[in-house]
């Protein structure tokens, strides 16, 4: 008879919901030590994709268990009001009525984002509850929150009244659509075929005998920026330089005399191995113009066209040059008439096809520039030490270790981030006058202590402050949970969780990143309701093993679907078995072989899936409980179990099917919640999830 998870668990949610264990404060009297995780925010636009499905799945297997050891475990749920997204999901819809965020001016456009988020904000939560997350929904947080704003504006003026804030000219992910600066997470890289050009500058006074005919020939993908050249650069070690460092280049099209000099940045396998240097939209040209003291000349404006007014702003760092006849033109007409002139000039040496990742905004996918904008920057010198001395000291522990090489490696090379964007939705930086919003990761960074009611010193942030575990994706190891780190150390004066375990990135089935807009997404959703909640968890938890991609197969969760068909039979049978009489729960006697191996592999098993789970070895521990259950239990003995009737047998059949439901629950808790209540026991809980472990 299948299992048939449709009928089963909307009403067991509920009743879930209606029990009140999900709220720490109301678990019974034995649960005492605090345990906290705070979900990884999703944005308010977003839908359950198959990588936040691994997440939850991964966060709830650790509550679920260490409720059921006593812990009085707090699963803090929330959204993030993610800026950009939101901002843009909110004007596609103005877009529709023929109306802009300009027509409506920034207050009507503010409440309009507020109308949308009230209505479809919270679909990705309640997509959460059907995967069966416990999490405690009394005390869901959303980053707008009036409580969480003022958090927001507590750790802007702390920090700047510190002097660690500050506004200046600086290099920045720009997006001429959006009008924003980017962080380098809103970035996705697109592989796009282009030309490498090999364009010759002329050398001023060449050393007698050198060859190159009195040019020195650099390769670039970015010919347009020519009109922002301060130098010709080369490695130090490239000998075919040697006699040209120091001399002096003559720069096409404006004939600006720029220096010829060395760096170690310079790949010499890059090209010719010398390359311009363009300081005001290279990261690597801007380090190098720092260094040699260049000067830095803006020559794309913010709407991604070449400046047409030379100017030398006081104090910025910047200059804009004299665009000469390119003036006012987009980047790529500037870049077909700098071709055309080089050529006519005789100054292009080659073009070669080349392909290279270009940056994108991750939201409307404009090629992204980086150019230099007046922006909120925090200084990060102190900040970056904070944040590496728990790590350090083993405070924070990273799983898989591998992972604090490059936390360690980026606090290392840390720049000033970037805090300001130049958008309406968001915090608004608290300085008058100022019409920039901070940075969603800027909220972000306090979201496992401001979610628990800090600056106020509530009851919460006592009791559940540091959390346990962070459960998040690579990519954002720096971007988020860096932040963290120095904010909780800067803030609370203590670390914000003790582990973070680093979880698998989910790919299609050949290898290849999930995207719905390329049709290589999975729908979890869509899963759910074909096979059921726990079919999905196991599914998933089951290709956890330690390897840093998965290649998602669905044939996982088939078996995850076989496996509660496997689970709900053999319930069937022992409760048939054992009739209406209730057990006590005690351990049986063994009186046979049999009898001897099945409680010995229960407690094998017990002990095995505890340590795996303290280890965050979910795939190993889902792997365990599988054998054991159906080959242990099922295969050997219930079969055994079929060719002897004693009360004994019956006792141990129950007893093992009510520690092998304890062991699952964590994995698979909809059908052993539904099993524990159908089972005949005498010291029976409320309900499964306040069940002792083993």
């Amino acid at each position: 008879m299948p299992y048939e998870p449709k009928k089963v668990e909307n009403k067991i949610y509920q009743f879930w919901e209606e029990s009140g264990f999900f709220n720490p404060d109301k678990l019974p009297a034995r649960h005492k030590k605090p345990y906290t995780i705070v979900i990884p925010p999703p944005n308010v636009t977003g839908e359950l994709h198959i990588g936040h499905a691994l997440n939850a799945t991964i966060q709830d297997i650790l509550i679920r268990q260490k409720r059921m050891q006593g812990f009085k475990t707090l699963w803090l749920p929330g959204t993030d009001h993610a800026g950009i997204a939101t901002q843009n999901v909110v004007e596609k819809k103005l877009r529709k009525e023929g109306k802009t965020r300009f027509d409506l001016g920034r207050e009507k456009f503010i409440e309009e984002v507020w109308k949308w988020k009230e209505e479809y904000g919270n679909k990705i939560l309640n997509q959460f509850k059907k995967l069966g997350s416990s999490c405690d929904w009394s005390r869901t947080r959303f980053t707008m929150d009036q409580g969480y704003s003022d958090a927001i504006k507590e750790a802007f003026l702390h920090y700047h009244k510190k002097g660690w804030i500050y506004k200046g000219k600086r290099i920045v992910n720009w997006c001429k659509r959006c009008a924003t600066s980017l962080s380098d997470l809103e970035l996705e890289y697109k592989e796009e075929k282009g030309n490498l050009w090999f364009i010759k500058y002329p050398v001023k006074d060449p050393p007698a005998g050198e060859a190159g005919g009195g040019f020195i020939t650099v390769a670039t993908t970015r010919p347009e920026t020519m009109l922002g050249d301060t130098a010709v650069a080369v490695n130090p070690k490239d000998k075919r330089y040697k006699n040209l460092i120091g001399k002096t280049a003559v720069l096409p099209l404006v004939n600006r005399e720029i220096p010829i000099i060395s760096d170690i940045l310079i790949d010499s396998k890059f090209g010719t191995g010398a390359v311009k240097v363009t300081p005001a939209h290279d990261i690597t040209d801007q380090a190098i113009g720092e260094k040699h003291k260049l000067e830095a000349i803006q020559v794309i404006d913010e709407k991604g066209r070449i400046i047409n007014s030379p100017e030398k702003p006081a104090r910025s760092g910047f200059a804009t040059g004299d665009a000469g006849g390119y003036n006012g033109l987009k980047i790529d007409e500037a870049r077909e008439k700098i071709i055309e002139y080089l050529k006519c000039q005789n100054l292009l040496e080659k073009t070669e096809n080349y392909t290279r990742q270009v940056p994108k905004c991750y939201r409307c996918s404009t090629t992204v520039e980086l150019i230099p904008s007046m922006q909120w920057f925090l200084k990060m010198s102190e900040l970056a030490k904070l944040a590496e001395k728990p790590v350090k000291a083993g405070k924070i522990k990273f799983h898989p270790k591998n992972f604090e090489k490059p936390y360690f490696d980026w606090l290392k090379n840390i720049k000033d981030w970037c805090i300001s964007r130049q958008i309406w939705w968001g915090h608004k930086i608290p300085i008058e006058g100022e019409t920039d919003v901070l940075d969603t990761w800027f909220s972000a960074a306090l979201w496992p202590f401001a979610t628990l009611g800090w600056p106020e010193k509530t009851k919460d942030l006592k009791n559940y402050y540091p959390t346990a575990v962070l459960s998040t994706a690579r990519d954002i190891i720096n971007l988020w949970v860096a932040r963290m780190i120095f904010s909780g150390m800067e803030f609370m004066k203590e670390i914000p969780f003790s582990h973070v375990y680093v979880h698998a990135t989910v790919l299609t089935r050949d290898g290849q990143r999930m995207s719905k807009s390329l049709g290589t997404g999975i729908d979890p959703v869509k899963l759910i309701e074909e096979f059921g909640a726990d079919a999905v968890r196991f599914g998933i938890a089951f290709q956890i093993m330690g390897n840093q991609d998965i290649k998602f197969v669905t044939d996982n969760i088939l078996m995850g679907k076989k496996f509660c068909n496997k689970i709900w039979n053999a319930s069937k049978f022992v409760e048939l078995k054992n009739g209406k009489e209730k057990y006590d729960g005690k351990k049986p006697y063994a009186k046979n072989k049999a009898d001897k191996a099945i409680l010995k592999s229960l407690e094998k098993t017990e002990k095995s899936v505890s340590k795996c789970l303290e280890n965050f070895e979910f795939g190993k521990s889902a792997h365990i409980l599988y054998d054991f259950f159906w080959h242990d239990f099922c295969d050997k003995y219930i079969e055994e179990s079929k060719k002897q009737e004693s009360e004994n047998t019956n006792k141990i059949l129950m007893y093992v099917l009510l520690g092998s439901i304890k062991l699952l629950h964590p994995f698979m808790p909809f059908i052993t919640e539904k099993i524990y209540q159908q089972l005949p026991l005498k010291n029976k809980k409320e309900c499964i999830m306040i069940e002792e472990w083993l």
